[in-house]
């Protein structure tokens, strides 16, 4: 990490959303009650940090409507900081739905005030001594993937950055986003990326083809699902399999399991111990429905750090 100091240990920037979710099982054309809650993949990174208890930040935009001021609040009350959040009195906050009749999502997440994210706000961040952004803001426009450009390429802030590629398909078709991601990953210091991901993205099959393919990042992590997780750092790699886990719903895995990474960082825990915490706080999430698990013992997260032993 950068040795900076001072102000945070990690502030996550992105779009948070209001998520809305049928509380039965069935398709939303039953027409059932459904769940109002808080969703986005920066901000899951966020809370799963605050939960190990890292002080960290998240930085991004909501509309002032009921929506934006219950991200505030939920974040805050999670341990969260969100002093740096920019409330837009003429964008609204985005909002999805969730469908159970195959795991399906429908956004309503254009002109939000997320979209709006600019080179501006990232000249307004808090100090820090780590970044984490992920792939999913620079699809959201033109003004966010300028901005995203201009905090990974450009360094405005001295800060290690860190990267999760997180593709997502239904804001931009992988051979649109595939050349970006991959510019913007080798531009960064710490790189997450499912393997399946980087196959759909760019033809990489392995590991070792995702690692070649993306030669110039510092640190990458490739995650390969139930089979486990590998770290490349130079020419070295440490590999950790995926521990036994019932799985319930798998989102908000990946972001926990990045939460654990970047918790053993902030720590100076060794790559290999940020592989295990990493996989621990992913199979929190993988037991429950909800985007945030419960969080483990901290009595287990120190034997973790301390000595790798998480049982």
């Amino acid at each position: 990490m950068t040795d900076a100091t001072g102000g945070f240990d990690v502030v996550c920037l992105g779009e948070s959303m209001a998520l809305l979710a049928p509380e039965s099982i069935g398709p939303l054309t039953d027409g059932t009650a459904l769940r109002l809650s808080v969703a986005g993949a920066e901000s899951n990174v966020a809370v799963n940090l605050a939960g190990l208890g890292a002080d960290v930040a998240w930085c991004g935009r909501v509309g002032a409507d009921p929506f934006g001021a219950m991200i505030i609040d939920r974040l805050s009350d999670a341990g969260v900081d969100v002093g740096s959040i920019q409330v837009d009195t003429t964008l609204p906050t985005g909002v999805y739905f969730k469908d159970p009749q195959g795991g399906t999502v429908y956004y309503y997440r254009s002109g939000s005030a997320a979209s709006a994210i600019d080179t501006s706000f990232i000249a307004r961040l808090p100090t820090t001594k780590l970044i984490h952004v992920s792939g999913i803001t620079p699809a959201l426009s033109p003004h966010c993937a300028e901005a995203v450009q201009h905090l990974i390429v450009d360094r405005p802030h001295p800060a290690t950055i860190s990267f999760d590629v997180n593709h997502r398909e239904k804001l931009w078709p992988a051979e649109f986003a595939a050349p970006v991601l991959r510019r913007l990953a080798n531009a960064s210091d710490l790189v997450f990326v499912g393997r399946d991901e980087a196959e759909n993205l760019w033809g990489t099959a392995t590991p070792q083809q995702v690692r070649d393919h993306l030669d110039q990042v510092a640190t990458l992590v490739v995650k390969d699902g139930a089979v486990g997780a590998t770290v490349y750092c130079g020419n070295d790699e440490w590999f950790v399999p995926t521990p036994p886990v019932t799985v319930v719903e798998p989102v908000g895995a990946g972001d926990a399991f990045a939460a654990g990474y970047l918790y053993a960082l902030t720590r100076n825990a060794h790559r290999e111990v940020g592989l295990r915490l990493g996989h621990l706080m992913a199979a929190a999430v993988l037991g429950v429905t909800g985007d945030i698990g419960p969080a483990p013992d901290p009595a287990q997260i120190e034997r973790v750090i301390t000595d790798g032993d998480g049982r």
